[in-house]
Parts: C-alpha cells; sequence; structure tokens
C-alpha cells in the first residue's frame, strides 16, 4: 500500500545518515554511535520554547562495547 506522507522539511542529513520516503522492505545504516543530550537538547523546529529547571545527562558507560556493527555497505 502506497504511503501518504505530508510536507517534509529536511534542515542536514549527516553521513551516515537514512533518509527514506515511502514504502521500504529493509533499511540498514552501517553506523552504531551514542549520543548524549540533555533535556530539550534535540529540538528541532522554527520556533521552539523549552524550559527545563535541572538538567543532568548520565555519561557513565561501564561496558566496552555498545553496538557492535558489522558487514560492508
Amino acid at each position: 500500500m502506497p504511503a501518504v506522507v505530508g510536507p517534509i522539511k529536511i534542515t542536514n542529513i549527516g553521513s551516515g545518515a537514512v533518509f527514506q520516503v515511502g514504502d521500504t522492505l529493509y533499511i540498514a545504516p552501517k553506523i552504531a554511535t551514542k549520543t548524549l543530550g540533555g533535556a530539550g537538547g534535540f529540538n528541532t523546529g522554527d520556533f521552539i520554547i523549552t524550559n527545563n529547571g535541572i538538567s543532568l545527562t548520565n555519561t557513565f558507560d561501564p561496558d566496552v562495547f555498545d553496538s557492535n556493527v558489522a558487514g560492508n555497505n
């Protein structure tokens, strides 16, 4: 069944990003990263108002590997 997609605004696409509009069976990006951000850190849009009292982000990560990505593409 075809997908119905409304208006799309693309501000930036990174080097490891995947942008898909419409039907798809399988998407497999070959990158794994961990991003840490506080409250309201990843808001996007034209008119954003964010009110945060206290924002703490725990960056303690005792394990060595989080996501192992294998493959050549």
